[in-house]
């Protein structure tokens, strides 16, 4: 259960940095309830991984939150923010979702 909250956490991560991708071009009550957004994401972001870190490793918890969030932030660049798909952003991507699954194997 701990590595399930543990990926919702990273996926509120990615939520958040969807938020603020989108704070860039908007303005307006829009512009407030993608801070809105943002906010509440991080927040449960947080909160979500302190629980999973309740029951596993901080040394594993953080880099597993972070890499989810890296990884989604780069693919949510690459599918609603134009950013390029060169194949060094994919190889070193590929390397860290492996990192990823090292992390879950060993810890």
């Amino acid at each position: 259960m701990s590595w399930i909250i543990l990926v919702l956490a990273g996926l509120m991560e990615v939520g958040f940095t969807f938020c603020l991708g989108k704070t860039k071009t908007s303005t307006g009550q829009e512009l407030a309830l993608w801070w809105l957004g943002f906010l509440c994401a991080l927040g449960l972001s947080m909160f979500l991984m302190t629980k999973a870190a309740e029951r596993l490793p901080i040394g594993t918890v953080y880099p597993v939150w972070t890499g989810i969030g890296a990884v989604g932030a780069v693919l949510v660049g690459i599918l609603f923010f134009n950013e390029p798909a060169t194949f060094w952003r994919i190889f070193f991507i590929t390397t860290l979702i492996l990192s990823i699954i090292g992390l879950k194997v060993m810890g």
